[in-house]
């Protein structure tokens, strides 16, 4: 609904004057001139924000203003008065950076996969930095958008089958039942925050090499007082739903690295993604009606069909991919993890990355030799299996990436994954000698401290249980 006494057309007249370019959205007007951008919130009232009044259209701006400048200072620049209009100055940036603008015009686009190492560590750093809601009124915002969903897709029913648009409402109302006592335990746990609220690839762009957050939301609390995963899941969802399921991998696991660094507590961010497919179904819900309202209704059955398949959830297992160094352990559990159990696929549990983080060292800098006890490597070890029984009984897979050089280890393994009742796979890589010490040789910005004397010095292993698949990757 438009109020047609509080209009901001004029201005957007007048600042158009010239332009490059006019981008109309629902609810705003971005006219790029040189290289600004400038933002009018138009005279709109959808119930979950309403910028009928100059008032209330200025608080938005200088809100946006506010919460961008946490992930995108140097574009958004200050809110200015023209002609009694509020209007938000930006700096303008290259759209054809934008992830999502760069999907569509490439058929064969792929996402970048250091990029999305990257992309995982800045929205994990920008998380830690948050501020922590304490109000209670937020503590179930999830509810708030489930709600919602529900009355935004019915509106298309007879469009996107209604029996289908049952199913969904029923199945997340049962998954929300499932698991309302563990989104209560994250609000008291510290995990809802200000977030970015609107994360997918169109909010992302790339700058000299590294990924930016922009256009977050800042017109509804309980859109952006979420669970830092909530606010997560849409990036992983929008890859998921677009087929670039290991980019998705890849962006979980650097964010889960990162942020078991961040956080006090890595026990507690583990056992949240127990309410990671709700999280990834609510977000595909969202992208449902918002398509169907822009007229696009086979998209959004795509995401209605994707919205129900995010709440199937296959049985978790548990993979240990072991072998001497240089062998390829990382990059092989990499390249496999999007596969395994439900979306996004399976948590890697990295020896390397975590005995760095018990020690509260930088990843890529090399640790002293006291790190490297039989006592210190049993630290390690122990430490992954807390880490797998809590992400196992969260119901993600998990792979463990380590070297297990001792049977003893191996052993313990397989009795995790039995205790769990978890189907457990175990991988052992052999590569030559002189390919393993290239391999080493030749690293770079790499958690591993193995040198090339290291890898030269280790004898093979030939007691590998029958449990084991050895894979010959030379």
């Amino acid at each position: 609904m438009t109020d047609a006494n509080s209009s901001p057309d004029a201005v957007i007249a007048k600042l158009s004057a010239g332009a490059d370019k006019v981008i109309a959205t629902s609810c705003a007007v971005v006219i790029l001139k040189g290289n600004q951008a400038f933002k009018i919130k138009k005279s709109v009232d959808y119930g979950f924000l309403n910028f009928t009044s100059q008032p209330r259209r200025r608080e938005a701006l200088e809100r946006e203003l506010k919460f961008n400048q946490r992930t995108a200072a140097d574009v958004y620049r200050e809110v200015i008065e023209v002609d009694g209009e509020a209007v938000l100055v930006m700096r303008r940036f290259d759209q054809s950076m934008v992830l999502a603008e760069q999907s569509l015009s490439d058929p064969d686009w792929s996402p970048d996969i250091g990029l999305m190492q990257t992309l995982g560590e800045v929205i994990a750093d920008f998380h830690a930095g948050s501020e922590v809601c304490r109000d209670p009124s937020h503590a179930a915002n999830i509810k708030y958008v489930i709600d919602s969903n529900r009355s935004n897709i019915d509106v298309f029913r007879q469009y996107l089958d209604a029996a289908r648009v049952d199913d969904y409402d029923q199945r997340i109302s049962q998954a929300y039942e499932q698991v309302k006592s563990v989104v209560q335990d994250r609000f008291d746990q510290g995990f809802v925050r200000r977030c970015h609220g609107d994360l997918h690839l169109g909010n992302i762009f790339v700058e000299a090499g590294r990924p930016v957050l922009f256009d977050c939301i800042e017109f509804n609390e309980r859109l952006s007082q979420i669970d830092v995963l909530y606010d997560l899941a849409f990036l992983l969802m929008d890859l998921w739903v677009r087929d670039h399921k290991q980019a998705a991998n890849r962006v979980m696991n650097a964010y889960m690295d990162k942020a078991a660094r961040n956080e006090a507590d890595d026990g507690r961010l583990y056992s949240g993604l127990k309410l990671l497919p709700l999280y990834m179904s609510v977000r595909a819900g969202v992208r449902c009606h918002v398509n169907a309202h822009y007229g696009d209704l086979e998209q959004a059955s795509v995401y209605l069909d994707a919205a129900i398949a995010f709440l199937e959830m296959d049985k978790a297992g548990l993979m240990a991919v072991g072998g001497l160094s240089g062998s390829g352990k990382t990059t092989y559990a990499r390249r496999i993890a999007d596969c395994k159990g439900r979306s996004p696929g399976a948590v890697i549990l990295r020896s390397d990355e975590i005995r760095k983080r018990l020690w509260n060292w930088p990843s890529f800098e090399r640790l002293p030799a006291e790190a490297y006890t039989h006592e210190e490597t049993d630290r390690v070890y122990n430490r992954i299996f807390v880490l797998a029984q809590i992400v196992l009984a969260a119901g993600q897979s998990v792979i463990v990436d380590a070297t297990f050089r001792d049977q003893a280890m191996r052993n313990a393994t397989e009795v995790l994954a039995q205790n769990a009742g978890v189907v457990f796979t175990g991988v052992w890589l052999d590569l030559p000698r002189d390919e393993r010490v290239q391999r080493v040789a030749g690293r770079s910005n790499d958690a591993s401290d193995a040198t090339a004397e290291v890898a030269d010095s280790q004898d093979e292993v030939t007691d590998v249980s029958s449990k084991w698949m050895r894979v010959d990757v030379g």
